[in-house]
């Protein structure tokens, strides 16, 4: 009898484990992920310094404003992007080696010198301009990458995102150019 309820005790514990639910798997990313949030947050605080003097000293109102919703939505962008990096327990910068930027160049970096060059410029939008359509236009190529290569479906979704938002930018930023 003490063996059949074991056995049955047995059964019920096996058939038990059988019908529960497995919790959900996260879906994986891959290196192009990281690599993307991270030269991404490279770019924000990048392009958030040419953003902040422009939008002090700019005297078009639709550069100060262009500048206002970068610097808004870059603020945003950077807490996903390092909660996803801390999640995934990867770092928020990107190694220094060569092997870690194959493929991409420096595609997230401006010059040393264009924010101080750009401090002086005369005249100034003209030259915000410029240094925010190249910065726009490597966020892009960042994101396509992204889009290319990535693994993890918020990431890439937020990349396609990202690449509609910027180029949407870089439209408003050329008609501003050839009106100037």
């Amino acid at each position: 009898m003490a063996s059949r309820l074991i056995r049955l005790a047995l059964l019920l514990t096996l058939v038990a484990g059988c019908s529960a639910e497995q919790p959900a798997a996260t879906p994986a990313f891959n290196s192009a992920d990281v690599m993307f949030l991270q030269m991404a947050l490279e770019q924000i605080a990048e392009g958030d310094q040419v953003a902040a003097l422009t939008e002090a000293r700019a005297t078009d109102p639709a550069l100060r404003e262009i500048s206002t919703e970068l610097r808004t939505q870059w603020h945003e962008e950077d807490g996903t992007f390092r909660r996803w990096l801390l999640g995934w327990q990867q770092p928020l910068t990107a190694p220094d080696s060569a092997d870690a930027h194959e493929g991409h160049g420096a595609l997230h970096m401006l010059r040393p010198t264009d924010v101080t060059e750009l401090k002086t410029a005369n005249p100034f939008d003209r030259t915000a301009i410029s240094l925010l359509l190249g910065h726009l236009g490597n966020c892009v190529e960042t994101s396509r990458m992204e889009q290319t290569a990535g693994a993890y479906p918020p990431t890439r979704a937020l990349a396609t995102t990202l690449t509609t938002r910027r180029q949407s930018q870089i439209q408003r930023l050329l008609k501003l150019a050839a009106a100037s």
